[in-house]
């Protein structure tokens, strides 16, 4: 009920005014005519009603010219004073009005400003030309009491509705950031989702390709060789749709893009990856330089990712058969170096630094906290340099612990 007609009230300002002016013109009356105890009344009412009716037609402006408005009521309010009136609520409430909506619509400083001017004033005037009969303390106090109400009030309110302007501002802005991190994060974990199908699928399609372009080429000529090679092409599509089951699992968990399930492979699988390159006819090395330390589960998949994608690239674009696969650790970062010996890239196939796989695994480096860079050697072949963090040993501990 409270908050409806507040609604009716902002959306009838001029309705408001008319009836407050009324009001404090209706109070006018007995305000000319009030006295001190013991006391007649010593000038007629009917000149204190009339600059009543003044100040209180003026408020009719109050909400566009508030500055004109207080001048005006003050005026009316030194005229009563003068005239002889005791300076009442009910005399002097259009400067009261007045004022406080100057303090509601301008800064501290402005309504500071006209409420001292106005005291100095109306007290001045009262001091000067007021009855001599006032008691002194009347004629200090209870004017300078009525206009710094009004004013306290109005600054109160306009402080109180600016904070809850800025609390909503505030909520606006972390809605609208929300949304942005809610889009921010579907985007993110689209590009995961096709780098880790890129990895999986590429690496396996690549292998059984391979094979199954070797066992056509010996069928004939060497069938043991080919029907061996043909097992091994059966269990590289097993392992590639294990895996990718594995990977789609992995992307269910999305409370914890870090943690990867299970069976999410990482470099304690390197042999195993670098053994299923034999078939291709591409022989990875693997030597491992420092004393091994512990990676964050999500840098440990992203290690055997970029290796993988590594290797895929030399046995696709690289016209050699050895590649290299250094893991160095130091004290915070391991470095992880792929090279081939050698070889050409074939005229048919885009250089290997321009493809969406150097991309991915630059992204996937740099998600991991870390960095990548591709690129030719100079003595020939290509290479993969990775830097990734390490856990720190109280992380390590904790995990450890949790464990």
């Amino acid at each position: 009920m409270i908050q409806r007609l507040q609604r009716l009230l902002r959306c009838h300002p001029r309705t408001v005014d008319l009836v407050v002016a009324a009001a404090l013109f209706v109070c006018s009356f007995p305000g000319s005519v009030l006295t001190l105890p013991g006391r007649d009344l010593e000038v007629p009412w009917w000149p204190g009603v009339l600059v009543a009716g003044v100040a209180s037609l003026a408020l009719l402006w109050r909400r566009t010219l508030p500055r004109t408005t207080v001048v005006v009521t003050l005026g009316c309010a030194m005229a009563v004073a003068a005239l002889g009136y005791i300076l009442t609520v009910l005399v002097i409430g259009p400067l009261m009005v007045a004022l406080y909506t100057l303090a509601l619509r301008s800064d501290r400083t402005t309504a500071n400003l006209f409420t001292v001017s106005g005291i100095t004033l109306l007290l001045g005037t009262s001091l000067v030309v007021g009855p001599d009969t006032e008691p002194l303390i009347l004629k200090l106090l209870g004017p300078a009491f009525w206009l710094l109400l009004p004013t306290s009030l109005g600054t109160t309110t306009r402080l109180r509705a600016a904070y809850l302007e800025a609390v909503q501002a505030r909520a606006d802005h972390a809605e609208r950031t929300r949304e942005q991190e809610a889009r921010h994060r579907v985007t993110e974990e689209r590009m995961r989702i096709a780098r880790d199908l890129h990895d999986v699928v590429a690496h396996h399609l690549v292998l059984a390709n391979l094979q199954a372009g070797t066992v056509v080429r010996l069928m004939r000529s060497r069938p043991e060789e080919a029907e061996r090679i043909a097992g091994e092409l059966a269990g590289t599509t097993l392992s590639a749709v294990r895996e990718l089951k594995a990977t789609v699992g992995l992307l269910r968990h999305a409370d914890d893009s870090e943690a990867p399930s299970g069976h999410a492979p990482g470099l304690a699988q390197l042999a195993e990856l670098a053994a299923s390159f034999e078939p291709a006819g591409l022989s990875v090395t693997v030597n491992t330089v420092g004393r091994p330390r512990p990676l964050s589960a999500g840098a440990d998949l992203t290690a055997y990712r970029i290796v993988q994608e590594a290797l895929t690239n030399v046995t696709k674009h690289a016209g050699t058969g050895a590649a290299e696969v250094r893991l160095a650790y130091s004290d915070d970062r391991l470095d992880i170096t792929v090279t081939d010996c050698g070889g050409t890239t074939a005229p048919s196939s885009p250089a290997p630094a321009d493809g969406y796989g150097v991309i991915g695994m630059r992204e996937r480096a740099l998600s991991a906290g870390g960095r990548l860079r591709a690129g030719h050697r100079p003595e020939g072949g290509f290479e993969v340099v990775t830097e990734l963090p390490l856990l720190s040993p109280d992380r390590t501990l904790t995990q450890n612990a949790l464990a």
